[in-house]
């Protein structure tokens, strides 16, 4: 510091107010000590920032399955909302929803010295026993509305309503729905929904189908319904089950969207150039991983939680050529 005081003809004190982007130095001096700093290869000493201001400005998340599409996108929504705001991201995966894992975790976040801790679909903490280690900032990606840490999600219940009725609105008699796996709070919720739109509709309500969120298990739905003469309109839990439906009913000879309707969830890049495009449910995980950090940012700046139970991000339904109004005869 004292190298970059002296090489930018400054105070060692206007280095640290720039090294940490204080306000109250003008632009020129700025530009002056950053320009030193280039040349020297000076870095700050974060240990030592962290002794100074008590803050590490390193978030760490918690994630149960990294490889499903959602659980990827929310990290990296939350690692560009917190780059936004000058801090880093540490994270771990965790293979096991269970009590010893979740501990695990984080014990090892702590020992690496973060400042809060975000967990991403994390089922475990429905467990009534279950109490996080106290001392840090907590969000829950997920949320359940009855938890005791603040949580942000997708509006699940919504999105999965907009895809049934639109269905409905076409005329189809009924929405037969590929569900993901029985153990994801997400799943759970979107079937949950699609249930009780049918039921206000008065609509019949078909038998579920369970898939694990891969384009095999919906290509294994699919066929079943495939072979179902009746089933004219699909609602599949996520876009790449969807691709295995679409899949499956090409195969069988049947139409998209001419006999059968088709709507997935998640929006994938992808989706637009499904043949036919997808219609689907738009997540906006750019909003949900900036509602995360800013709830951790509000937990630093308060000392506690002044939310609690999930924050709601709306979905909205992306209609595109996998959709239409049922066969006439």
């Amino acid at each position: 510091m004292a190298d970059v005081a002296e090489m930018a003809g400054v105070s060692s004190q206007t280095v640290s107010r720039v090294a940490n982007n204080r306000s109250n130095v003008d632009e020129a001096t700025r530009e002056r000590v950053l320009a030193a700093m280039q040349v020297l290869g000076y870095r700050p000493n974060t240990a030592a920032r962290a002794l100074a201001t008590g803050k590490f400005r390193m978030l760490g998340v918690i994630s149960f399955g990294l490889n499903a599409y959602g659980n990827a996108r929310t990290l990296e929504a939350i690692v560009a909302a917190a780059q936004d705001a000058d801090y880093s991201v540490n994270v771990v995966s965790v293979r096991a929803q269970t009590e010893s894992a979740v501990r695990d975790a984080f014990d090892r976040l702590t020992m690496q010295a973060v400042d809060g801790i975000i967990l991403i679909e994390a089922q475990i903490l429905d467990t009534p026993a279950l109490r996080l280690p106290s001392g840090l900032p907590v969000v829950v990606v997920d949320g359940e509305e009855s938890r005791r840490h603040p949580g942000v999600d997708t509006n699940q219940a919504e999105g999965a309503r907009l895809a049934t009725a639109h269905l409905l609105d076409l005329g189809h008699r009924t929405v037969w729905h590929v569900c993901g796996p029985q153990d994801s709070y997400a799943a759970r919720r979107r079937a949950e929904s699609w249930h009780r739109t049918l039921k206000a509709a008065g609509a019949p309500v078909p038998p579920l189908l369970y898939g694990d969120w891969s384009a095999a298990s919906g290509y294994a739905a699919g066929l079943e319904l495939a072979a179902n003469p009746e089933v004219s309109a699909i609602f599949a839990g996520n876009d790449q089950m969807a691709l295995g439906v679409v899949r499956a009913l090409h195969e069988a000879g049947r139409s998209i969207p001419d006999e059968v309707s088709v709507v997935g969830f998640d929006d994938l890049a992808e989706s637009a150039w499904f043949l036919p495009s997808l219609t689907t449910i738009h997540q906006d995980f750019e909003e949900v991983g900036r509602q995360c950090v800013a709830l951790l940012f509000d937990q630093f700046r308060s000392g506690h939680a002044t939310v609690h139970g999930a924050t709601p991000v709306a979905p909205t339904l992306i209609v595109r050529d996998s959709t239409s109004a049922p066969p006439t005869s």
